[in-house]
């Protein structure tokens, strides 16, 4: 279970999934830099502010993957369409709710915080239609979750170049106005990314009913809630979702931060963003791979080989790594000329770039450990380590930007303080912890 071929057929179409999840907002990022700095900035907090809420769908889909990938591994099958089902009707009702809240919630929210009215127009905008793809997105969450869980990945692969290739087409015609359709800027790219999320679940939809065994798990079988169900993933999966929530919440106010240096920092800032978010995919993946093999090694009783996995995850993401490394930082102009054709942008972007190649080597090693803390069960450590990193992560943005103002790519070696934390804490627990002894 715990060998490289093993890991990397797990993750390679994880890896795929995440290519094409992020294509949505490298996409938005890269046609909306041609439309305006302001476009530019307005996506990055407006895509944030939908990421953040996005966390907390998913966070309980890690909790949902965990209990899955832990009844995989003791070959409790039925059990597992009973959490998959109770996490598809809870995810839908969270939804809903969030929402509701946000769409009532938002612009006072955003007026309080956002400085420029241009950006914070520009933004509601976008939010306006984003928020519709809550109701595919907290779905399709479930379904990765399920497939990750009993480590059968192939089928997001497919989903992801459908994800992929519907918000590529949908983002050139509707921000364009391309063929007839209306030009519609940034809601045209926040329509085609509800849209593209809509046909990728439709998809996972009828994939799971054509071709899984539905009968072997149990899957759409006694749609009900199950009081005590639901409160077992919710027991592992709060802490993460508190954990993602505040995490991504605290990256939107270090966007806010930056909106108050100006727009350019911000569109910079965007451009940084879309860099950082795509560079770390491999790792992104592999951590996943890390959560559910953990989990999958403990309910199968191999704990003694936990450490070396996770010693083993954390070497292949390394690899994967170093080439982007490496050729973001010889080639930052190339990066940027992406998402602009403005010299001084670009210019002013090349620091940045350079900031954001190397902190995806630190992103690589700590979020393998953080994850693999999240795969032994003990979500709520996780979550005291996360709070407790994020205080001295956000007291460095405050400070680089607000108190003593520095540039940007100064502000954006907050990573590094962020990363370093918070896998040195993890790696301590994953050591010296009592996971070994922890039921789930």
């Amino acid at each position: 279970m715990n060998s490289t071929k093993n890991i990397l057929s797990i993750s390679y179409p994880i890896i795929l999934t995440l290519i094409a999840q992020n294509f949505i907002n490298v996409t938005d990022t890269a046609f909306l830099g041609h439309v305006s700095e302001v476009a530019l900035g307005a996506s990055a907090i407006a895509g944030v502010f939908y990421f953040a809420v996005y966390m907390v769908g998913f966070g309980f889909s890690q909790g949902v993957q965990i209990l899955i990938g832990r009844r995989n591994g003791e070959k409790n099958y039925i059990q597992i369409g009973v959490i998959f089902n109770n996490g598809l009707i809870f995810n839908f009702i969270l939804a809903i709710l969030i929402f509701i809240a946000s769409e009532y919630g938002v612009p006072p929210l955003l007026k309080v915080l956002v400085s420029s009215d241009h950006v914070y127009e520009a933004a509601l905008e976008f939010l306006h239609w984003r928020i519709f793809g809550f109701f595919f997105v907290f779905l399709s969450v479930i379904f990765r979750a399920f497939y990750v869980g009993i480590t059968d990945t192939k089928v997001l692969t497919i989903s992801a170049v459908i994800t992929a290739v519907v918000n590529i087409i949908l983002d050139y015609l509707l921000i364009f106005g391309k063929f007839g359709f209306p030009a519609w800027g940034i809601a045209g790219a926040a329509i085609a990314s509800v849209i593209a999320e809509g046909v990728s679940l439709f998809y996972l939809i009828v994939h799971t009913l054509l071709f899984t065994d539905l009968n072997k798990y149990q899957l759409f079988k006694q749609f009900r809630v199950g009081v005590q169900t639901t409160i077992q993933i919710l027991h592992l999966s709060v802490f993460i979702m508190f954990q993602f929530f505040i995490s991504i919440s605290t990256w939107f106010m270090f966007f806010i931060f930056i909106e108050r240096m100006g727009e350019r920092p911000l569109a910079v800032t965007n451009i940084g963003r879309s860099m950082y978010i795509l560079l770390m995919i491999p790792a992104s993946a592999l951590s996943t791979t890390a959560s559910t093999l953990v989990s999958n090694l403990i309910g199968a009783d191999f704990r003694h080989n936990v450490m070396q996995t996770v010693h083993k995850i954390i070497g292949i993401a390394l690899v994967f790594v170093a080439p982007f490394l490496i050729f973001a930082w010889v080639f930052p102009q190339l990066f940027a000329h992406i998402y602009t054709d403005d010299p001084s942008l670009i210019l002013a972007a090349v620091p940045v770039i350079k900031v954001v190649a190397v902190a995806v080597v630190f992103f690589a090693v700590g979020n393998v450990i953080i994850n693999s803390v999240s795969g032994t069960g003990s979500t709520k450590v996780a979550f005291y380590i996360e709070v407790l990193t994020l205080f001295f992560y956000i007291s460095f943005v405050y400070y680089t930007s607000m108190v003593n103002r520095q540039p940007v790519f100064v502000v954006w070696m907050s990573e590094f303080v962020y990363w370093t934390i918070i896998g040195g804490l993890g790696y301590l627990y994953l050591q010296k912890g009592n996971w070994q002894t922890k039921k789930i």
